[in-house]
């Protein structure tokens, strides 16, 4: 199987459609930092199943998608596609049908992920599966994102054992022990909940019984309540029927008042109706009278308002005037101010331009000077700079001359201490190397330890068979133990439902005859048969239905010949001795020959149940009665009991062995338990004498190099003497022949005097030019400030006339408005006269027509009164009417509602209620009231009972039959739970063997690619902190060459990557996947291991087949791929992807 083809849409930040091509070798992904390539490694995991957005490097899956940039929007969905080589048929089974597989992913936008498998739909679980078969997925150690070195080195050393996991193929394993596990859980759970419910189903049958005798005692009730109910019923439709007839008699009364008052009341509606008629007309006057008077009071108030806002406004006017006069003020003082300010700022202009003649001349005369200061200076200062280089580099010669003297005495000195040292140190070794033993005594120590740990290696070998032993004792004890429980807890369960069945709970009922009866077993149809429901019956004579005990009859006949009496196999109560001497147990071949010498009462039974009666009724075999069956659970019962009991002895035998191989296994774990601490402490005895021999060796190799490394130093030490004396003479000679330097210091002092005083000039001559442009530059500034301001106050001077001219022309405007308004007062006094005029006029005729109206409706008044007491008597009468209907509808109400009751209760017509209750229609019947209270005694006695089930015997079946299919359910519950249990120790077995396995492989590449990496050295695996290999941690030990062996915690961090990688390339060789990752692994490390790993890298490539993508940023890796992925951002935020084929394109080199 392998990976061919990568394609993204819409993931991340590769937005546009995009496929990469993941071909045989090494393929390189390159690009700058945040372009995009680590999305290429997430994009591949995400595919292969994973879910954790964390390590997508989001906050929530949906950030996958591309979240829009700059000149893009925001996509809803992503989608990613793998496409898989499974011509070698290595997928799956459901799946072997392609020779490609194309797995992809796709998500929508807060709508969660699916997957796809060329187009159908799948289970995220078995693209997980399918991946983790192929040694692949979203967590193999073949994708090796950024980080994962530095995970690896600093994790602990049991999330190291994940790589072993990886590396034997038991993550599928793990996957299918955890489904297992589920499913034995569930199961567990499903055993619980099924014994909840079965201890339910037999509380219900407990009840059962009793609601039966209820529901028989409950229907006897009912037949006596519902032959009262009919005299009852009877009794009070008769009673409705008179109620009825006197009711319409009363009502016929109550129609003939209501005529006679109808009409009266007729005659005073017509009076009133004549007298109200005028009125409108009256009301219609006066309302036109008030109308017209209300509109001349309103006119009356407009005069008023129109005359104060006439006084308001001329008010206002005046005020507007006053301030017209103000503003033509202001306007006429700007304009004289405007004029002075231009002719001031005319004469300080001219002033300026007068000043700026003299310009030219002084600034040209300040160049020069400033030229001339700056030659003078100049030769000056090189000068001075020639003459300072040559004291400078006297001094310099001297001040070296003098440090090198100071520092050769200084090291002759050193020198001198240091042979002095060395050689007592040269002594001192000599000396400890001469008297040293202590490397024999490490040796013969490591001797002794190597043989106890091997004497403890074969205890702890045969403490673990006797285990092994132990334990596979203890499983057969185990499954032998759970047949016999399996066997008793299935009877027992049968047992205790049929004693929950037959067992009698309620005391206040009277219990059934058929519990006091006993029956041998095949008899309990005969029985049943024979007596039938009779054996529900009580023999409490305190019952309304029992069962009375009688003499025998001394006249009793005898059965026919042949028969056999069935109370040879019953044990009954005396009061069935008469009902069961006259029954006969005959062969069915038999039976019609015999039937017809039986006597008045006798019967005859078969065992299969069959009945043949006296009177020649016959009921074939096979319709198995209640009874029956309740005797056939009191047989069982007592059977069930006996196998208990044959059962015990074999149950308790194998408890005990099952005790006794419990213990074997616990003396065996204690006995490996001890052989294994004897083994640790026999490998800690191990380890200490190698550490002890390898403190002695190197203590000793110390040494030796102590030695020769002293007797090196001692020998440069003497010679570096000898050069360091003669140092201090050659410096000695130099330092006596330099020159004297007070003469050119003197010289030195007395020119920058000089050059210092030139510089003063050059500053003056620069201050006075520069001075001289800025104040040429303020007057220009100002004789253009100057016209500005004068044009400013011409455009105000243009202004104020303007304003005083529109000034002039609104207050003539004011003055004409003001002379109108004074003249309005007259008119309105005139105005006002003749409008009060008008108002009494109009007062005066509305006084009238109110006075006609008033006189009219008190005359209309008289009439409604009238009108009223007419209607109140007919009122009266009409209601005395209603009363009589309601009397006669609530009859009829209470006819129907009696007959309705009739029909409900003995669904029948009033006149078949004696009939269908069988009395006689000319039977006396007692009093309606003495009925009634019959009938509330027997529905007392009747509610008093509860809730009665009518349906218990169907239920108590039904629950039986429920019951028996739990047992077995329950059976098959705990055969899978068995089965689940091997199945999980099966799993544990396989993965230890194969982890066990897998680590001596994945030690063995392990220590050859560490030595191939670091070109020497050696290191090695070891399995800490558990015997348990699924529990125990994964240390590495490493010595890089020329090191000691150490922790991978204590190398440096070069080190500790190409030790990561070479037990991630471990892992690898043992169980190689279609296609590993490599994110920027080789960040840390120089060009020399990069150099080893790019070889290791291809040459796995080589062995295994494995495609590889790397990430990287280091130019020789990119000079090993066989191709180059590139990714770039030339837009912000979108990522592209461009490829280059280095191979082919060498291939055409070479051929061009």
């Amino acid at each position: 199987m392998h990976f061919t083809k990568l394609r993204l849409s819409g993931f991340k930040s590769f937005v546009d459609p995009m496929e990469m091509a993941i071909e045989a070798g090494l393929t390189g992904v390159v690009g700058p930092n945040g372009c995009g390539k680590s999305n290429l490694v997430e994009a591949l995991r995400w595919v292969m199943g994973e879910n954790s957005a964390k390590r997508m490097r989001g906050g929530a899956m949906d950030d996958v998608i591309f979240n829009g940039s700059q000149n893009r929007g925001s996509r809803n969905l992503a989608e990613v596609s793998l496409v898989i080589d499974n011509k070698d048929r290595t997928a799956p089974a459901t799946l072997n049908h392609s020779n490609d597989l194309e797995v992809t992913r796709a998500i929508e936008r807060e709508r969660g992920s699916a997957y796809r498998v060329n187009g159908n739909e799948m289970r995220a679980r078995d693209v997980q599966l399918l991946f983790a078969d192929a040694a692949s997925g979203a967590h193999s150690p073949s994708l090796v994102s950024q980080g994962r070195i530095a995970e690896i080195t600093s994790s602990k050393p049991a999330d190291r054992r994940a790589l072993l996991e990886e590396a034997a193929g038991i993550t599928g394993l793990h996957s299918r022990r955890h489904e297992a596990e589920l499913r034995l859980r569930a199961a567990e759970n499903n055993m619980e909940r099924l014994d909840d419910v079965m201890q339910s189903l037999e509380a219900q049958l407990q009840n059962m019984r009793r609601q039966a005798r209820q529901a028989r005692r409950f229907r006897k009730i009912g037949e006596q309540v519902r032959h009262f109910e009919s005299i009852q019923l009877h009794l009070l439709f008769q009673h409705a029927e008179q109620q009825l007839q006197s009711a319409g008699e009363e009502l016929a009364k109550a129609n003939g008042q209501v005529a006679k008052l109808t009409q009266e009341a007729a005659q005073a509606t017509t009076a009133h109706t004549e007298g109200a008629n005028g009125l409108p007309d009256m009301r219609q006057a006066e309302a036109v009278a008030a109308a017209v008077l209300h509109r001349l009071a309103v006119a009356r108030d407009g005069l008023d308002q129109e005359e104060q806002r006439i006084t308001e406004a001329s008010s206002q006017l005046q005020a507007r005037l006053r301030q017209i006069e103000i503003d033509q003020e202001r306007e006429s003082g700007l304009g004289e101010e405007a004029a002075a300010t231009i002719s001031r700022l005319g004469a300080e202009a001219e002033q300026l331009r007068g000043q700026q003649a003299g310009e030219a001349a002084a600034g040209a005369e300040a160049e020069s000077r400033v030229a001339a200061a700056a030659s003078v200076l100049g030769d000056g200062e090189s000068e001075l700079q020639a003459l300072t280089d040559q004291v400078a580099e006297g001094a310099a010669q001297s001040e070296a001359l003098s440090r090198a003297l100071v520092t050769a005495e200084q090291r002759l000195q050193r020198l001198s201490q240091r042979q002095a040292e060395a050689k007592a140190i040269h002594e001192r070794l000599t000396a400890e190397t001469q008297g040293d033993e202590r490397l024999a005594e490490a040796n013969q120590a490591l001797v002794e330890a190597t043989q106890s740990a091997e004497e403890a290696a074969a205890g702890l070998e045969q403490s673990e068979a006797a285990h092994g032993a132990a334990e596979e004792t203890l499983a057969q004890a185990r499954e032998a133990g759970q047949q016999l429980e399996g066997q008793d807890a299935q009877l027992a369960a049968e047992e205790k439902a049929l004693a929950e069945l037959l067992r009698q709970t309620d005391a206040d009922l009277w219990p059934a005859v058929i519990d006091a009866v006993s029956v041998e077993p095949g008899y309990e149809a005969a029985l049943g048969a024979a007596l039938g429901d009779d054996l529900d019956v009580p023999t409490d004579e305190a019952a309304p239905v029992h069962w009375r005990t009688l003499a025998p009859r001394d006249d009793a006949p005898a059965l026919p010949a042949g028969a056999t009496p069935l109370s040879n196999y019953v044990k009954a109560p005396a009061a069935l001795a008469r009902r069961i001497s006259q029954v006969g147990v005959v062969d069915e071949e038999d039976a019609a020959r015999l039937m017809g010498e039986l006597a008045y009462g006798q019967r005859l039974v078969s065992i299969s149940g069959a009945l043949w009666r006296w009177d020649g009724f016959t009921v074939t075999a096979g319709a198995e009665t209640a009874a029956a069956v309740r005797l056939a659970q009191g047989n069982r019962l007592a059977e069930l009991g006996r196998f208990r009991a044959e059962l015990a002895p074999g149950l308790e035998k194998s408890r005990d062995g099952l005790v006794a191989a419990r213990d074997n296994l616990e003396a065996a774990a204690r006995a490996r338990a001890t052989a294994r601490e004897t083994a640790r402490l026999g490998r800690e005895a191990l380890d200490r004498g190698r550490n002890a021999q390898a403190r002695a060796e190197k203590a000793a190799a110390a040494r030796s190099a102590r030695m020769t490394t002293v007797q090196e130093s001692l020998a440069q030490i003497e010679a570096d003497l000898e050069e360091s004396k003669m140092a201090v003479g050659v410096t000695q000679e130099q330092l006596a022949a330099l020159p004297p330097l007070d003469d050119l210091r003197q010289r030195l002092e007395a020119l920058r005097a000089q050059v210092s005083g030139q510089r003063t000039d050059l500053v003056e001559a620069r201050g006075l030019r520069d001075r001289l442009q800025r104040e040429a530059k303020l007057r220009a500034d100002r004789v253009a400030a100057i016209a500005g301001e004068q044009e400013g106050w011409r455009r105000r001077a243009a202004g104020a006339e303007e304003q005083l001219a529109a000034l002039v022309e609104r207050a003539t405007a004011g003055r004409e408005e003001l002379k109108v308004l004074q003249g309005k007062p007259t008119e309105i006094a005139e105005q006002r006269k003749a409008l009060l005029e008008q108002i009494e006029g109009a007062e005066a005729t509305r006084n009238k027509a109110a006075d006609d109206l008033a006189q009219a409706e008190a005359t209309v008044g008289e009439l409604a009164v009238g009108q009223r007491r007419a209607e109140s008597a007919l009122a009266a009468a009409r209601e005395e009417r209603v009363r009589g209907q309601a009397g006669v509808e609530h009859c009829e109400e209470r006819r129907a509602e009696i007959t309705r009751r009739i029909m409900e209760t003995l669904d029948c017509r009033p006149s078949a209620i004696l009939a269908k209750a069988e009395i006689e229609a000319d039977a006396e019947l007692p009093p309606l009231d003495e009925a009634e209270r019959k009938l509330e005694r027997l529905k007392r006695e009747r509610d008093n009972m509860g809730a009665v089930n009518l349906r218990a015997e169907q239920e108590a079946v039904e629950l039986e039959e429920q019951l028996e299919g739990m047992v077995t359910e329950r059976a098959d519950l705990e055969a899978a739970i068995a089965r689940l249990r091997q199945g999980i120790y099966s799993l544990n077995k396989e993965a230890r063997e194969r982890l066990l396995g897998a680590f001596k492989t994945v030690d063995g590449h392990f220590q050859d690619l560490f030595a191939r990496l670091f070109g020497g050295g050696k290191a090695h695996l070891s399995l800490t902190e558990s015997d348990d290999p699924l529990e125990a941690g994964l240390e590495i030990m490493a010595s890089p060459p020329g090191k000691r062996l150490q922790n991978l915690s204590l190398l440096s961090g070069g080190e500790q990557t190409l030790t990561a990688l070479a037990l991630l390339f471990a892992v690898f060789l043992t169980n190689p996947a279609p296609v590993c990752v490599l994110d920027e692994v080789d960040a840390p490390l120089d060009d020399a291991n990069v150099e080893r790993f790019t070889n290791l890298v291809s040459e796995i490539a080589r062995i295994t087949g494995t495609r590889f993508l790397i990430v990287t940023h280091h130019p020789y890796t990119m000079a090993r791929m066989d191709r180059l992925f590139g990714v770039t951002m030339s837009e912000r935020g979108v990522s592209q992807l461009v490829s280059v084929d280095l191979a082919r394109a060498e291939r055409i080199r070479a051929t061009g």
